[in-house]
């Protein structure tokens, strides 16, 4: 009689494992949590008392320890919060679709265009007139 073992389509989602069927990145994380974890216990108890030292060693392991566990979309919790971040404060904000108005963009030329043309002809009027009347450069009477 043979045994079959079934064998993954999807290998994306294997990761190898290390030691006590944990992967080298939860070791690291559960690691940390249990350096930091254990001597704030150690150095707390006697002053705060068992209980409290023991909520206050959990406070701290849980965020090393979701860390180790929390995966979303194959994405690790510290890509997810380093994506939250850069969306919430780095580059916040909606980014709104605008179109260039070609047509708005001819009637502004359009309209500097004319207002350019009436000023030269008014300059044109101006220059003409006083020239008319001067003949000659003036000369200051002293």
């Amino acid at each position: 009689m043979a045994i079959g073992v079934e064998v993954p389509k999807k290998l994306d989602g294997i990761k190898t494992k290390v030691a006590l069927n944990l992967t080298k990145r939860q070791l690291i994380c559960f690691g940390t949590a249990a350096m930091i974890g254990v001597p704030l216990y150690l150095g707390t108890r006697k002053a705060i008392g068992t209980e409290a030292a023991a909520i206050l060693m959990i406070v701290v392991m849980v965020p090393l320890f979701l860390l180790a566990m929390y995966e979303r979309d194959g994405m690790p919790a510290e890509k997810i919060l380093k994506l939250m971040i850069r969306q919430k404060y780095i580059m916040p904000g909606i980014r709104r679709y605008r179109s260039e108005d070609l047509y708005k963009q001819m009637e502004e030329r359009e309209k500097i265009r004319k207002e350019v043309e009436r000023l030269e002809i008014k300059a044109g009027n101006e220059k003409h007139r006083f020239g008319k009347k001067t003949g000659k450069s003036r000369k200051k009477k002293e």
